[in-house]
């Protein structure tokens, strides 16, 4: 029986692993699993060697603090695959803690292939990494297709899969009549999925709400959250006393909600392509402590934050990142958005057309095919 252990550092990457491992069970079911995983991978069946919010950490100042526990980590992961002794070692995005373990394995056992699902974004920054990767990864699987020409000059073997959050579809319709009234207009809010995220940009978000509140009377404000920290926001919409504004984590709740509103207000991050999937124009936020940014400042090369608008190498989107991410800009950004309809409409178009070469015929699909062909 063939064998696979995936590798994972986040939920994002348990649940994009799990998309390429549904579609693989449904092609071959005579293979073992083992992981370093959550929820997802949990729900197909497949055990983990231990919980993956153990090493889920945000920004360099939390992973320096944790450093001991990561090496920790990572050398018991090493420990367990080369037990397992798998054909292959799947490892899906948090580069810097799936890719160490990687480096290791292929060190002791040069025999399992090595298969990485989202490429380190070399193209932000620290690209010399390309150089590093030629010695351990046998195959990177790609989102963008733009990535590709950075991997061919260090001859790495690559296969472009497209996002898979453009690849789904979403059949199921879902009534949200009594959450939201026929007569109010929706604005979407993302303040993160991470407690750091929230607690910096909610106040700011609330202020912004409330400068809306005073110029325009038939809004609602929805904030997508996660089941975690839903009770949360709730909690401090409560205490803000704001009538008009609401909190859901259901998914297909939160798509619904998407695609009935008028306006978006997200996080920097994947939320992006979604919200530009479901054509809703948006502006994007972002803000993080002072020592974060300016390790990143000094390190990062790219001009933008957002997807969009890093692959069209220009502001599509409408980007407020750190000293730039306050209410009155928020709110300045929106109200000029609203009273211009032909802004809304470029920016909608502008987005489909950058958005439509992320897209394949299935990413699980192109990545699960990968995999078979290394056995």
């Amino acid at each position: 029986m063939k064998k696979i252990f995936i590798i994972t550092g986040e939920p994002s990457g348990d649940k994009l692993a799990s998309k390429v491992i549904i579609k693989l069970k449904s092609l071959k079911q005579d293979i073992e699993y083992l992981c370093v995983g959550g929820e997802h991978l949990k729900a197909q069946g497949i055990k983990s060697i231990y919980n993956l919010n153990e090493i889920t950490y945000l920004g360099f100042t939390q992973v320096l603090l944790n450093v001991f526990k990561i090496k920790n980590k990572i050398n018991k992961a090493v420990e367990k695959i080369i037990e397992f002794n798998p054909d292959i070692l799947f490892s899906v995005d948090s580069p810097d803690f799936t890719l160490r373990v990687a480096k290791k394995v292929k060190k002791i056992n040069p025999n399992i292939k090595t298969i990485h699902f989202v490429a380190p974004q070399v193209w932000v920054w620290r690209e010399h990494r390309t150089k590093q990767l030629k010695s351990f990864l046998d195959h990177i699987l790609l989102l963008f297709p733009f990535e590709k020409k950075y991997f061919d000059k260090e001859n790495i073997k690559t296969t472009f899969t497209g996002h898979p959050l453009l690849n789904e579809e979403e059949n199921s319709k879902v009534d949200v009549s009594q959450i939201i009234k026929n007569s109010k207009k929706i604005i979407s809010i993302y303040p993160g999925s991470r407690l750091s995220e929230i607690t910096i940009l909610m106040p700011i978000l609330f202020k912004f709400i409330k400068m809306m509140n005073k110029k325009y009377k038939d809004l609602f404000f929805v904030f997508h959250s996660t089941t975690s920290h839903v009770r949360l926001i709730q909690d401090l919409v409560l205490k803000e006393e704001l009538k008009n504004c609401g909190s859901i984590s259901d998914e297909k709740i939160k798509l619904q909600i998407l695609k009935s509103s008028l306006f978006a207000v997200a996080k920097s991050g994947t939320i992006s392509l979604e919200i530009c999937k479901a054509k809703i124009p948006s502006v994007i936020i972002y803000k993080m402590n002072s020592i974060n940014f300016f390790i990143i400042k000094i390190l990062v090369k790219v001009k933008f934050a957002n997807i969009i608008n890093i692959a069209a190498e220009e502001e599509i989107i409408p980007e407020l990142l750190q000293s730039k991410c306050n209410s009155k800009n928020i709110f300045k950004v929106v109200d000029n958005l609203f009273t211009d309809k032909e802004a809304l409409k470029k920016q909608i178009s502008k987005s489909q057309e950058v958005i439509k070469n992320f897209k394949t015929r299935g990413s699980a699909e192109i990545a699960s095919s990968v995999l078979i062909n290394q056995f």
